[in-house]
């Protein structure tokens, strides 16, 4: 029977795998993701930016540094890291979708609308890209749309907030004026950043 390896152990091998190979952009790739699956985002930052100067062109170190910036409130960084890995590929739905959440926080509902559609190119079943397709169009007054994209998230499994849900129902009163995106998207923010 294997034992499962827990997160101290992964960062452990992780850290020595660091340590014996220093120009191995993997090895610090993999710290990062052990950094990152244990809430510590600044060493998890350090982690893929070391590994980007080795290799700047791993997308998925790209990708996740962009979401450790996010989750560190680093709006500007994570649209910086994200546009980057959509760079190098366009085809990862996680960048699309991190280049997305950076564009809510700043209260950009238009290239929020754009990232949201290009993930659902991507894969059209994805429930928080519709939700925040939803929120976006709301934002820019598209109630017939967000109606939709709502629809869709919900059947798909997502629960939109009650900040939302009575933002659409005043907009379907009002006839959609203009509302702030970062007032009605509700959900989980990025946490505050933990400390190493």
């Amino acid at each position: 029977m294997n034992k499962t390896e827990s997160r101290t152990e992964r960062l452990e091998r992780c850290l020595k795998a660091a340590d014996d190979k220093p120009q191995s952009a993997v090895a610090h790739y993999n710290l990062g993701l052990a950094y990152q699956k244990m809430g510590r985002f600044q060493s998890a930052e350090k982690a893929y930016l070391r590994a980007l100067e080795i290799d700047p062109t791993i997308a998925e170190a790209w990708v996740n540094l962009g979401g450790v910036r996010l989750q560190t409130w680093d709006f500007e960084g994570c649209l910086e890291a994200s546009q980057t890995a959509v760079k190098l590929r366009d085809d990862l739905v996680l960048a699309h979708h991190n280049l997305g959440q950076a564009y809510l926080y700043m209260d950009d509902a238009k290239n929020l609308v754009k990232c949201t559609r290009r993930v659902l190119d991507l894969d059209p079943d994805h429930p928080q890209s519709h939700y925040f397709a939803a929120v976006g169009l709301l934002a820019l007054g598209n109630a017939g749309g967000a109606e939709r994209h709502l629809a869709r998230a919900i059947e798909l499994g997502h629960r939109p907030t009650p900040e939302f849900l009575r933002a659409m129902e005043k907009a379907q009163r009002s006839k959609a004026e203009r509302i702030q995106i970062s007032e009605i998207a509700g959900g989980d923010a990025p946490e505050k950043p933990k400390e190493d």
